[in-house]
């Protein structure tokens, strides 16, 4: 795995009232949860990027209000129709 080294304000974290690496966790799953929601990862890489199981990676996606459907309205009504 490779390891970044990220330069964060001591007042980022006050203002969280976040340790380190809880910050750093959570630096994790947003980006992992953005580029799901950007088109840029499946569920089962986002999960593994931001260091969840899938089924944690969907109550994550559920917390930042991302849909865990990759298909917008339009992608799924066209599928159902050429279901048939």
């Amino acid at each position: 795995m490779t390891q970044l080294t990220l330069e964060i304000p001591e007042s980022a974290l006050a203002a969280l009232h976040q340790a380190p690496k809880e910050f750093a966790q959570e630096m994790r799953v947003a980006a992992a949860v953005k580029w799901y929601e950007l088109g840029r990862f499946s569920q089962g890489r986002a999960a593994e990027i931001a260091g969840l199981s899938r089924s944690g990676f969907i109550d994550a996606l559920s917390r930042y209000k991302v849909s865990p459907f990759q298909f917008t309205a339009e992608e799924l009504a066209e599928e159902l129709r050429n279901a048939d």
